[in-house]
């Protein structure tokens, strides 16, 4: 008499494949998510440029002299 898969090898491996597509999802999803965000440039290669805007922002507000502005500028170059 044939019990089957399920008589045979018991929860086992149902549980062992659920929690094997679960993780599948999950790098799935993280592989989408990393996919997007470098793409957008969120996560910007180049930090000093932010700084160099906001020199730049500083400098035309007048809230820094041009002697200033050149000597930060180059410091982050």
């Amino acid at each position: 008499m044939m019990y089957g898969i399920y008589n045979t090898y018991g929860w086992g491996y149902h549980i062992v494949g659920g929690l094997m597509m679960i993780v599948f999802w999950a790098l799935f999803i993280s592989l989408i998510v990393w996919i997007v965000r470098e793409i957008s440039g969120k996560h910007s290669k180049h930090p000093h440029h932010h700084a160099i805007e906001i020199l730049k922002e500083r400098y035309a507000k007048s809230e820094i002299s041009k002697e200033e502005f050149e000597e930060k500028k180059k410091d982050l170059s």
